[in-house]
């Protein structure tokens, strides 16, 4: 799996078979948070804490993002919303 046809797989009623972090991504990207914070709130690598600083960026709270992005060992994040997406997903998918 690539970035694309990952992004591509959000067409789907379902995430497709990848691990939890990147299936946090697909929910938070079909909107559906809840789901997405309940896939990484209790990994322990710094993949899911960037995920979840992510997460708490798109709910508003900054400062729990600033925390998980401590955690993760990655400056906070400014860029957009989508963008970060992006940049997680091509990340941790590789190109």
């Amino acid at each position: 799996m690539n970035p694309a046809t990952f992004k591509s797989s959000l067409a789907q009623d379902d995430p497709p078979q990848v691990e939890p972090v990147l299936q946090a991504l697909w929910y938070a990207a079909k909107g559906d948070w809840h789901q997405a914070h309940r896939l990484v709130q209790d990994e322990e690598s710094a993949e899911a804490a960037w995920v979840h600083a992510h997460l708490h960026r798109i709910e508003g709270d900054l400062g729990n993002a600033g925390y998980w992005y401590r955690r993760a060992g990655r400056p906070r994040s400014n860029a957009p919303i989508p963008a970060e997406w992006d940049e997680i997903v091509a990340t941790l998918i590789g190109p």
